[in-house]
């Protein structure tokens, strides 16, 4: 007999009198409003100005979204595209699935976008902003629990997630590697925290080192799950998007500190100051033209001295010569 486990919701969908609000969406919301508050608390303590980024969000949500549906449904194209499947289903974002390495890829060229209208450096936002995303990574989690996915193999730890019959699954007591991985990347933002506290990280390493750690804890956390995925010498294909990220971003940890040590002093340069610089360049380059013209009419009466010289020369060997006849 079971004395404990987690169960999971008899729906997962709220109606809110003719409004359904579905646990997968609130979740990922309310993951992207906790990105943004302490992703703008750690930008301003960084240098910034309050409200860059939400205005830069703008641009990376949306990107994001598109991103981790793209390669979810690339990676598993089966459930979409294969016989018996309807391929609307791969717009119903609602139901699930959302790849992580999909969401960060594109979101990262959203925040590209946005960071340059704004003349930011990506790195240093990157930076900033890295706890926070992998915080709503956390809370997004919690949507799988909402739609019964994502689960492990079957257990009897006291902490089992309750499995009910339905599409593609069986009914059960499993590893809840939702909750695994919740955990894990509050453990992940934490621990960039501190490091970002103690050894000053800049210039992307903070974001790297996010990257990395994450990569070691879904490693392990995919190897535990049970749902249909594809495999490449034996190991499940988001197993070695893991391993080789991971080495991608060590890499550049090391690389970058060799290149770049230190932090970046200036985050967000301000924009009145610019166009003041700006301005303050244009007149400089203005006075400058007006020295070198007025130094050209200061030469001339030079000039004029020097042909009058030369006249007076001339007529006096003209007179001496009309004497001498």
């Amino acid at each position: 007999m079971d004395i404990a486990y987690i169960p999971s919701p008899s729906s997962g969908v709220i109606h809110l009198g003719p409004l359904p609000l579905r646990g997968y969406a609130f979740c990922i919301i309310l993951g992207v409003f906790v990105a943004v508050w302490y992703g703008n608390r750690r930008w301003i303590a960084r240098g910034g100005k309050a409200g860059t980024v939400a205005d830069i969000s703008v641009w990376a949500v949306p990107f994001g979204l598109v991103g981790g549906r793209l390669y979810h449904v690339i990676t598993d194209y089966q459930l979409y595209f294969s016989d018996g499947k309807n391929w609307v289903d791969a717009f119903k974002i609602w139901e699930g699935g959302l790849g992580i390495w999909g969401a960060i890829a594109f979101g990262a060229v959203g925040a590209w976008i946005g960071c340059r209208r704004r003349g930011i450096p990506l790195p240093a936002y990157a930076d900033a902003i890295a706890p926070a995303i992998v915080l709503a990574q956390a809370i997004g989690r919690w949507g799988n629990w909402f739609n019964q996915e994502l689960y492990g193999k079957a257990t009897d730890v006291p902490w089992a997630l309750e499995i009910s019959d339905g599409a593609n699954r069986d009914s059960g007591l499993y590893h809840p590697t939702f909750l695994y991985e919740s955990l894990w990347c509050v453990g992940v933002a934490l621990l960039v925290i501190w490091a970002d506290r103690r050894f000053k990280l800049g210039h992307g390493r903070a974001f790297a080192l996010y990257v990395a750690a994450y990569c070691v804890g879904r490693a392990w956390i995919e190897y535990m799950r049970v749902d249909e995925a594809h495999h490449v010498l034996g190991l499940r294909l988001n197993v070695w998007t893991a391993i080789i990220v991971f080495v991608l971003a060590v890499a550049y940890i090391v690389v970058s500190a060799r290149i770049r040590p230190g932090r970046e002093e200036i985050v967000e340069p301000d924009r009145e100051l610019l166009g003041k610089d700006a301005k303050d360049a244009k007149d400089t380059k203005a006075e400058d033209g007006d020295v070198t013209t007025a130094g050209a009419k200061d030469d001339a009466p030079g000039a004029d001295a020097d042909a009058e010289d030369a006249t007076d020369a001339t007529d006096a060997t003209d007179a001496a010569a009309a004497k001498k006849v």
